[in-house]
């Protein structure tokens, strides 16, 4: 039964956001669970029960979706359900579960139950921004994810880096913040609405003013700042290295992905035949970003001797590689902006979690700490292959996958003219690039002599976790359509 009020339909609200409510129900049950129940057991099962509480609820909402496809076709003003947002929205869950199964043997805090309540936070800041269509609403949600993170990123409160980067993260990130609402002030002061439809439709009939321009630049810097975009990178390495390594990697992974769905419902991939997206100015300034963050990316990596920050160097080379995409502005093309983040974040997250284990063994994230790890450790060594081949690319893994269906989106695009090919041909470059790096941390893995002979310890739950994403890795990229099929069109 539908229930409208002032105009509101909160039946279909309801149904839209109760991923996002049983998250708020499960954070909430953590916290009593470890300040209540566990509060005086060790540390080590507080961590472990806290986890699998967060992972129950990213079940949970995950199962809401699925066992609902209809709420799929709800809509509200301010936010949608569609196949594409549901099958986003599932992938962001997986992602989290996948940091908190790598979190369980965590030892950089002594508040879990906290911890893993704002990453719920966190989460639910990320579903939110998937399916927000007004504004405002995209604005609040942006800054649960992102003061989520803030908090995150300086968990480790034994750490001065961890500290160090949080600060930089937050001011970097308010300063974004402010120049993004700015940006959304002068839309609505130009359309007379924070709805996206009515935006769309409000500038078809308009011409590009300079107002319009400025808009566009200010929004685009605050969004630019969410996907470590040059010339907005500057927090990135920094927040990469310091931040816990499963914190690192929810900010590589999930929020990732939801900043990219903010910036595809921007371009209109889901407002209409006359979407802001096809404002000339917006096109340009995403062109000029992605080359710079292709570019800049790729070339700081090479000369990285921390992996945490060639990661972070490398994110930044793909998100000018995702930009593209954005820029292309067809279905395709964002359909496969999405199963470039998606595959990205998972090989990341992957990524972040062997790092975790040499960094808990060696006491460092430099190369030389992960000299010998085939010998130490060659399942573990494995997947750190499997991990970075397919970042960089390499068939038959889904990174592989993921350029091509990119690539080939952008070169058939009609938005993309004369600038496509030449586009395409230096990402590619910038590709082969990347393989010299990720290739120099393969060389310590698998020929460089270890310095310590004894095996690298990890635990079950840890190296089960890294085996199954590496196996989900190759298994997308033998069975790429399984993905692709999975991620609708527009």
């Amino acid at each position: 039964m539908n229930t409208l009020v002032n105009g509101v339909n909160y039946s279909n609200l309801f149904a839209i956001t109760l991923p996002e409510t049983i998250l708020e129900i499960v954070s909430l049950v953590v916290l009593v669970v470890d300040l209540g129940i566990l509060r005086k057991s060790a540390q080590a099962t507080r961590m472990a029960a806290a986890c699998m509480l967060g992972v129950l609820g990213c079940t949970l909402s995950m199962l809401w979706l699925f066992a609902h496809p209809q709420a799929a076709g709800l809509a509200t003003d301010t936010l949608v359900g569609t196949p594409l947002v549901a099958a986003v929205q599932i992938a962001i869950l997986i992602l989290t579960a996948l940091v908190l199964f790598l979190s369980v043997k965590a030892e950089f805090s002594r508040n879990p139950g906290e911890y893993v309540t704002i990453v719920l936070l966190a989460a639910t800041g990320m579903l939110l921004v998937t399916a927000a269509r007004d504004l405002l609403v995209i604005f609040v949600a942006l800054e649960l994810l992102s003061l989520s993170l803030y908090v995150l990123t300086a968990f480790a409160k034994s750490s001065a880096q961890s500290a160090e980067a949080a600060l930089k993260y937050y001011l970097f990130g308010g300063m974004s913040a402010a120049m993004m609402l700015f940006g959304f002030s002068y839309l609505y002061g130009l359309t007379g609405s924070t709805n996206l439809s009515d935006i769309s439709a409000a500038l078809a009939t308009q011409g590009t003013s300079p107002l319009l321009v400025v808009a566009l630049v200010l929004i685009t810097a605050g969004l630019g700042f969410k996907v470590a975009a040059v010339p907005f990178h500057l927090w990135a390495p920094d927040t990469y290295q310091g931040a816990p390594a499963p914190v690192a990697a929810l900010i590589a992974s999930g929020s990732k992905v939801a900043s990219f769905a903010v910036l595809i419902a921007l371009t209109g991939g889901v407002i209409g035949s006359q979407p802001l997206g096809s404002s000339p100015t917006w096109i340009v300034l995403l062109v000029w970003m992605a080359t710079g963050s292709i570019l800049l990316g790729n070339l700081a990596a090479l000369v990285q001797t921390s992996v945490r920050r060639l990661l972070a160097y490398s994110a930044i080379a793909h998100a000018g590689y995702m930009l593209l995409g954005i820029a292309a502005h067809t279905a395709q093309s964002e359909a496969a902006v999405f199963y470039y983040a998606v595959t990205y974040a998972l090989t990341t997250i992957g990524a972040f979690g062997v790092i975790a284990v040499v960094e808990r063994s060696a006491g460092t994230d430099r190369l030389d700490a992960f000299a010998g790890l085939s010998r130490r450790n060659p399942l573990l060594a494995g997947t750190m292959l499997v991990f970075l081949l397919s970042l960089a690319g390499i068939p038959p893994l889904v990174g592989f996958w993921a350029k091509f269906n990119l690539f080939a989106a952008v070169l058939r695009s009609p938005f993309a003219g004369h600038w496509a090919l030449p586009l395409v041909a230096m990402a590619l470059a910038a590709s082969a690039v990347s393989l010299y790096y990720y290739l120099q941390v393969l060389k310590r893995v698998y020929v460089v002599k270890p310095t310590h002979a004894e095996p690298m310890q990890i635990s079950l739950l840890e190296l089960t976790t890294l085996v199954l994403i590496a196996l989900a890795v190759g298994l997308l990229g033998i069975f790429p359509n399984t993905l692709s099929g999975w991620i609708p069109l527009g």
